[in-house]
């Protein structure tokens, strides 16, 4: 099924992130992972492409065990920027062949060392959402910044690249993690106000570890409220009650993006089932109403 399809419906759905193994010999464990978090019957799950599209490679396989064998609606990331037009247009051939009808189009980070633009690669998303639209029927998703992209000057020339990027042919966005809802709400109005009407996804993190905020900051300056903070302070030193905590704020957040009707969440478990089994128990009468 097109996610598209399923984000029209008026009912909650609640999906989750899992990412591919960075070694071969880790490919089962992920599989495992991924396996348990089906059982929480997500409306889809996505398979990220990894740093530099060094993990590609298994996104395709992973996507289509979720679709054809857990038979769960996957959503397959592809990035463009690290990758020759010629990759990319063999992963989407792959794509194809697996019956894999939603793509997540992204431009993804530049590596380090890398020339940029360069010429037999895509300098934007813009591009590879081009290619896939030629490509075949797929439903195409695409990355938003409540908080602005860090490349950008300012939130309003993110908003007018992001317009772009959603007439070229996107039927939803997925936005980057944040803590603080009305980050959010200032921004769905602002894009709205824009034209951009197509179905926002909030991406929500469940922190469950201390290291976690470390990357989160130094990737992308994330702002950090105060009672969040707090929490940290508090619990981060005890992994079983920081694994709690994270996930009770986190749902916290989730049934305000409810309760202020936004009813497609996109949940950034990090492979842990537990995580998703935690979040989707505290939600069980709210998902099924």
């Amino acid at each position: 099924m097109k996610i598209r399809e399923k984000l029209q419906s008026g009912k909650v759905h609640i999906s989750f992130e899992v990412f591919p193994p960075k070694t071969d010999d880790k490919y089962e464990s992920v599989l495992k992972a991924v396996d348990e978090i089906a059982t929480v019957r997500p409306s889809f799950i996505s398979v990220t492409y990894g740093a530099g599209g060094g993990t590609s490679k298994n996104t395709v396989g992973i996507a289509s065990h979720i679709q054809n064998d857990l038979k769960v609606p996957s959503l397959a990331h592809l990035t463009c920027v690290s990758s020759t037009k010629a990759e990319v247009r063999e992963v989407i051939k792959k794509l194809k062949e697996e019956g894999i009808e939603n793509v997540l189009a992204l431009r993804g980070d530049i590596p380090e060392g890398m020339e940029y633009p360069a010429e037999d690669k895509f300098q934007h998303a813009i591009g590879l959402i081009e290619l896939l639209k030629e490509s075949g029927d797929f439903c195409l998703g695409g990355a938003c910044y409540p908080e602005g992209h860090v490349e950008s000057e300012t939130q309003k020339e993110d908003i007018r690249h992001l317009k772009e990027k959603v007439d070229c042919g996107l039927d939803f966005l997925t936005t980057q993690m944040f803590f603080d809802n009305h980050i959010l709400y200032n921004f769905l109005y602002k894009i709205r106000e824009a034209g951009i009407t197509v179905p926002v996804l909030p991406g929500i993190m469940p922190v469950t570890n201390k290291s976690q905020i470390k990357r989160i900051c130094s990737l992308s300056g994330t702002y950090l409220p105060e009672r969040f903070k707090a929490l940290v302070d508090r619990f981060g030193d005890n992994p079983k009650a920081m694994r709690q905590a994270g996930v009770a704020y986190a749902t916290d957040q989730v049934i305000d993006l409810i309760a202020n009707g936004i009813n497609n969440i996109h949940i950034y478990s990090m492979n842990k089932p537990e995580v998703a089994r935690a979040i989707m128990e505290n939600l069980s009468e709210i998902v099924d109403e």
